[in-house]
């Protein structure tokens, strides 16, 4: 039944209906309407921030973790430039988000007033689609229609900026059911069922198949995370992802090869660089993936699954496209797959199989020990073993730490790795964390971070303090801007420019300052302890892990060079013990 109200109510009505229970944001003059509204009211829960760009990677980590879309609020001008940085980093790594920004009154649009911006010139270039609602007519279609935008095709963020008549002025509101959606978007979820079959008919016939796997899998939700398990059960084919896709496919399985790209193991890159059929499903051929173009994967026959057509042949040109959801092709695959065979092609991918256990021998995620210091990747594995048998999620910040988390702590479920793809956002993790925290009260959520990046948001503490998310802020200090410093010291003779991180401060008392807890560790021998004790405390912490201050992010795929030739690890035995990628001691 149509209801009279504000604009204010109608925003606050509409996040009702589309069934939002969180919503992180920032109060400033032109939002004051929608705040008021949102105070007389206890369905939707607001999470207050105290940067909007930590509003936005909140939201971000609210969203992939939940499948569900992350919702923002913000002021005019500075409230929406701030929220720029979140935008583009959900805009490029898929990310379901609704952002509502307050404007300036429709007569002041253009007049320089005060705290007024362009904000749909400004943010045209970082949403899927963006509004300026100018009468109050239109106000509970566009809510609406935002949320179908955000999450229908392939999910991105919306912006919908509302002046502040519009929020004050009165009119009828109409619920999700009653409003007619946008007309000229109309994604497709099924596939060319043709298109599928010939699919299914190269990979009978493939010697040196691999499945290159990306975030669109875990977009699809947890049945297409399902399919792709029981389609890779069936073919017995290898599996390799993204960063993105990490926790798609079962990290513990004898079929996954690891992360892929330049800092993937060298027997995915190498089954890559081999095979002869590549199925790529809910990836975009990333730069970071392919390498040098002309040389990825040279004699391969590509199928592409991807919901967004743009993607198609856009970076690689690929020979079989399929577009559609990843979750409704893999469906089909596996029906397709069942109706044409019954025998397990396990003796005809033999010599495969036995190629790819020859790249596995390399270890190319082992490193030397020590006894005396943290190396960053024994960090990360203890960290893994103290954390297991419970409901863990993980964001990172971005650089080295980044890496060894992706390479070092699998995953076996999708939706539990939250971590800067695209834009390599420093500072999204410690916000992205608490969004996290807010949806999984009961679970473990870590940002796994490094002393630079952490501190471009570190005034989040605040809010995980104030709401009691007890939030893990494990970092690993190497008081280097670590990734900054390896690619000085590969490629500019060891030069490094201001890649030092100076002036730290003292993580344990800046913990203690923001009422959280903090932990300082640099003895090997103290790690395990330590971590339990930062698992088991009932609020933020933050850990402070001194590690090895040079070590090198391996293996690499050096800028410009194709997947088979890439840097591998150089032990030296007689320093320390060798740990495999498994964590196992050789030596």
């Amino acid at each position: 039944m149509a209801e009279k109200m504000t604009g204010a109510e109608m925003v606050i009505r509409a996040l009702q209906d589309q069934g939002v229970e969180h919503i992180f944001g920032y109060p400033g003059g032109a939002a004051l309407p929608i705040y008021d509204a949102m105070f007389q009211q206890d369905k939707v829960q607001h999470i207050l921030v105290r940067h909007e760009q930590g509003a936005g990677h909140m939201a971000e980590g609210y969203a992939r973790s939940t499948g569900k879309p992350g919702v923002v609020l913000v002021t005019s001008g500075p409230g929406v430039t701030n929220v720029v940085t979140p935008l583009t980093d959900a805009l490029m790594d898929s990310v379901p988000l609704v952002v509502i920004s307050a404007q300036v009154a429709t007569t002041l649009i253009g007049s320089d007033a005060f705290q007024e911006c362009d904000t749909v010139g400004i943010t045209r270039s970082c949403t899927k689609h963006n509004y300026l609602v100018k009468r109050i007519e239109d106000l509970p279609r566009v809510l609406h229609e935002a949320f179908f935008v955000a999450m229908s095709g392939r999910p991105g963020p919306v912006l919908v900026d509302i002046p502040k008549d519009v929020q004050f002025a009165m009119g009828t509101y109409q619920g999700p059911g009653e409003v007619s959606m946008h007309k000229s978007y109309k994604p497709h979820r099924e596939a060319d069922i043709r298109a599928i079959e010939a699919a299914v008919d190269l990979m009978l016939k493939a010697e040196r198949p691999v499945f290159y796997t990306g975030g669109g899998v875990i977009n699809s939700g947890p049945r297409a995370s399902e399919r792709l398990r029981e389609l890779a059960s069936l073919t017995g084919f290898p599996v390799t992802s993204t960063l993105m896709g990490l926790g798609s496919f079962p990290g513990s399985d004898p079929q996954w090869l690891g992360m892929l790209g330049m800092h993937g193991t060298y027997e995915a890159n190498m089954a890559m660089h081999d095979c002869d059929v590549m199925i790529c499903i809910g990836a975009r051929f990333d730069d970071r993936i392919t390498g040098r173009i002309d040389a990825f994967s040279p004699a391969s026959t590509k199928i592409h699954v991807d919901i967004d057509p743009s993607s198609i042949s856009k970076n690689v040109v690929v020979d079989l496209p399929i577009i559609g959801d990843c979750g409704w092709v893999l469906e089909e695959m596996v029906r397709i797959w069942r109706s044409k065979t019954n025998e397990s092609r396990a003796e005809a991918l033999k010599p495969w199989w036995k190629e790819i256990e020859s790249w596995r021998a390399k270890n190319s995620l082992g490193f030397t020990n020590s006894s005396t210091i943290i190396k960053p990747q024994h960090a990360i594995r203890r960290l893994y073993e103290g954390t297991k048998g419970r409901e863990v999620y993980v964001t990172t910040e971005v650089g080295q730490h980044q890496m060894w988390a992706a390479q070092h702590f699998p995953f076996d479920l999708p939706n539990r790795w939250m971590t800067s793809g695209g834009l390599g956002t420093m500072g999204y993790g410690l916000p992205a964390a608490i969004g996290v925290q807010v949806a999984h009260p009961d679970a473990l959520v870590i940002d796994i971070a490094g002393e630079a990046s952490v501190q471009m948001t570190m005034q989040e503490m605040s809010t995980a303090a104030q709401y009691g998310l007890p939030v893990k802020i494990f970092i690993l200090n190497n008081e280097r801007m670590g990734m900054v410093r390896q690619w000085q010291d590969l490629l500019h003779g060891g030069r490094y420019a201001h890649s030092y991180s100076e002036s730290l401060p003292d993580f344990v008392k800046l913990a203690e300052a923001y009422g959280a807890h903090g932990i300082r560790c640099e003895n090997p021998d103290d790690l395990d302890e330590a971590i339990a004790e930062m698992v088991n405390i009932d609020k933020p912490v933050l850990f402070d892990c001194l590690v090895e201050k040079h070590e090198n992010c391996l293996p690499m795929i050096p800028s410009g060079k194709p997947h088979n030739e890439m840097i591998l690890p150089d032990f030296k035995e007689d320093i320390g013990d060798i740990i495999d990628a498994k964590g196992r001691q050789l030596v």
